[in-house]
């Protein structure tokens, strides 16, 4: 079933149902109920077969309301084609462009959908579901990018290293790395071909990048950097003292077994190739995510991580100037002066440092993204207004930085708060400018 623009005034009530003989009319507008409706004022939709409509118990009332939740997300202008690019690239926008990472997730109804019935890479390596996985929130909420959803570890088989999500668990990687044979083993990562070894991301980003562009946003894929893929594939799951990881650096630094700097090697090039490989398939922005950023100090991150990030940064700039490329340190705030020359366009904050303090450290001249705490959008629309307000005007006003969490859109987060932070976040036109 098909809902149009000129049909969506008499559209009323999501009613869901758990077989399509037995629909329930739900008296009220449920957050997800809400997100989903505001999708459909947006664009046209396409009402998933467990779905119904209900005329018989929704006032004019209901639906006016909706109808203005969303009117920032059907209302888009000619730059928000680009706005997040060049935010991306340092320039100063009309306003400041939003995107949240994990916005594709579990805190969305319809995301669960397919999160309970089937497996992660099963989801991630499938282009239908893929697609329409990266595709659900930006039909809701209208963030000013797509990212794909896909995983950091979803190129390690090309390197011969077989992993797997579990549900309840999180990663799990089977194959060992300790040695520097085991390094060796390994794949010349400069051999690769992607389209071979995972011909799935060609499709789902293809198809991506045609949708972001019916939709006048934009496009972002991400990769893992090569200190966090060497940890999870050493640690062989997540860890809370990554201690293999750190012995085999410390024996590394004194020589006897350079195993560590070897995968980081192979995993640089490996990484800035893979960035290159989804520019190349539609990508517009690239982030790279060093999630382990917490488990170094400052001398372990100038020592192996950094060196590591910036040459696989170096092999996408290199290849693709014009493109932009964010790195985000999760739990990196303490060392965030060493992230100064990274080589890459802007840097994202976690939400452990104040935005002005960050805006201090890093200087004017690198463009910067963040860094909104995400358990703000467990409180009051008030709250997580005056949260996109204060985080704005601490990066220097409208246009003059990218707004996103300081890490991922939690489980269990109201769905319409992520709507009210995206709202927000476009209307804000500095304090000047309120009423």
């Amino acid at each position: 079933m098909r809902i149009l623009s000129s049909t969506l005034p008499i559209l009323a009530i999501l009613a869901y149902s758990t077989n399509q003989s037995n629909a329930l009319s739900v008296p009220s507008l449920s957050s997800s109920t809400t997100a989903f409706v505001r999708s459909a004022l947006a664009q046209s939709i396409t009402i998933p077969r467990n779905h119904a409509l209900s005329m018989s118990t929704v006032t004019e009332g209901e639906v006016k309301k909706v109808e203005s939740a969303s009117t920032s997300t059907s209302n888009s202008s000619p730059g928000d084609r680009d706005i997040l690019v060049r935010a991306a690239r340092g320039e100063q926008v009309e306003r400041t462009p939003v995107w949240l990472m994990r916005q594709a997730g579990r805190y969305m109804a319809a995301f669960r959908e397919y999160s309970t019935k089937y497996p992660f890479r099963e989801r991630s390596e499938t282009p239908s579901m893929a697609t329409e996985l990266s595709l659900q929130c930006h039909r809701a909420y209208g963030m000013d990018g797509i990212i794909m959803f896909s995983d950091i570890l979803t190129p390690l088989p090309t390197l011969n290293i077989d992993f797997d999500v579990v549900r309840g668990t999180g990663p799990v990687i089977s194959t060992e790395v300790r040695t520097e044979e085991d390094v060796a083993s390994m794949p010349d990562p400069n051999d690769v071909d992607f389209d071979k070894t995972l011909p799935f991301i060609r499709e789902i980003l293809t198809t991506l990048s045609a949708e972001a562009e019916s939709a006048n946003t934009s496009l972002i894929g991400f990769v893992g950097a090569p200190f966090t893929l060497a940890s999870y594939t050493i640690e062989g799951k997540s860890s809370k003292a990554c201690l293999d990881t750190k012995k085999l650096m410390m024996a590394d630094e004194e020589g006897s077994n350079l195993a560590m700097s070897q995968f980081l090697d192979k995993l640089a090039v490996m990484i800035g190739r893979y960035g290159c490989h989804q520019i190349d398939c539609g990508a517009q922005v690239i982030q790279v995510f060093e999630s382990w950023a917490h488990q170094l100090t400052p001398k372990g991150f100038e020592q192996y991580a950094k060196p590591a990030a910036i040459k696989a940064i170096s092999i996408m700039k290199e290849a693709h100037p014009e493109v932009p490329v964010i790195y985000f340190a999760n739990g990196g705030s303490s060392y965030l002066e060493l992230q100064k020359d990274m080589g890459c366009d802007m840097i994202a904050v976690d939400w452990s440092v104040d935005m002005a303090q960050a805006r201090k450290i890093l200087g004017p001249d690198v463009a910067i993204s963040g860094n909104l705490d995400p358990t703000v959008l467990f409180g009051s629309k008030e709250q997580i207004e005056q949260a996109v307000r204060d985080c704005i005007d601490k990066a220097g006003g409208p246009g003059k930085h990218l707004l996103n969490l300081g890490h991922g859109v939690m489980q269990g987060t109201p769905e319409e708060a992520v709507g009210w932070l995206v709202d927000e976040c476009k209307r804000y036109k500095g304090k000047d400018n309120e009423a």
